[in-house]
């Protein structure tokens, strides 16, 4: 396999703060350790994260959360200030994601899931797959004051896990394949702790307590696919007209940490 250069720009982009971190930090960090830059966006800042703060002082912590992982990780980090269960798929928000997607000028976008257990996930997933496939074209403007140039070409795109690996039928989702995580684990838990607000929001919304290991559970369960102790799994979008080849397990599966 041929060498891959190490200044790949990596995107990951997903709907909330600590959904990157629970989703493929393990392995945004082993591309960290490959030379890579890293952006982690989210489309909010969380601002329905709370039963108790209301939506700007929670979207304020919820960002100071999100700027604390990223710095563990090396990353920029951005919020595109969507509204929580608000995004929606229409013009201004496609043209509001393709300006990132410029600004960043990624090779490769690791964005949420096509099918989801939620809305915001979902319409996550759409406009970050038509911002890749608008950011080469000319005559899209952003109708930004000052727009990023057009990229010269679409960049790789890559799905991440559905929670559980279920679909909304409650039928499991198979991956294209699965990056090893297990040297990467514990940096990935300590990212994810840096988002303290939504343990107690998920302990009072959905009466979970178990944030970590939740993500423990998950991660073993995908490493055990493999043969190793944590895995991360991913989908690639290889519709006409994006990058086929797998830059992405180029990148990881031929090397270890």
């Amino acid at each position: 396999m041929a060498a891959m250069p190490n200044s790949l720009r990596i995107l990951a982009i997903h709907a909330h703060p600590d959904d990157i971190e629970f989703q493929c930090a393990g392995t945004l960090l082993k591309l960290r350790q490959r030379g890579c830059s890293v952006t982690i966006a989210t489309m909010t800042p969380g601002d329905c994260g709370s039963a108790e703060l209301g939506p700007e002082e929670i979207a304020r912590i919820r960002r100071d959360e999100a700027l604390k992982s990223a710095d563990i990780l090396g990353a920029d980090y951005l919020c595109l200030e969507f509204r929580d269960l608000s995004i929606v798929m229409d013009d201004a928000s496609r043209r509001r994601v393709t300006e990132v997607v410029r600004r960043v000028c990624p090779d490769i976008v690791i964005t949420a899931p096509p099918v989801d257990y939620m809305s915001d996930h979902e319409m996550t997933s759409r406009l970050v797959r038509d911002a890749c496939f608008n950011a080469p074209i000319p005559n899209y403007l952003t109708q930004q004051w000052d727009p990023a140039p057009t990229l010269s070409r679409i960049p790789y795109l890559y799905y991440v896990d559905p929670i559980e690996g279920m679909d909304y039928f409650g039928k499991p989702v198979t991956p294209d394949f699965i990056v090893d995580i297990s040297a990467t684990f514990e940096q990935k838990l300590e990212m994810l702790a840096c988002h303290d607000s939504q343990r107690s929001w998920l302990r009072k919304q959905h009466g979970m307590d178990e944030y970590l290991e939740g993500c423990q559970r998950w991660s073993v369960r995908r490493g055990a696919e493999i043969a190793v102790r944590f895995g991360e799994a991913f989908c690639q979008h290889r519709g006409h007209p994006y990058p086929s080849d797998n830059r992405l397990a180029e990148l990881l599966l031929d090397k270890q940490p």
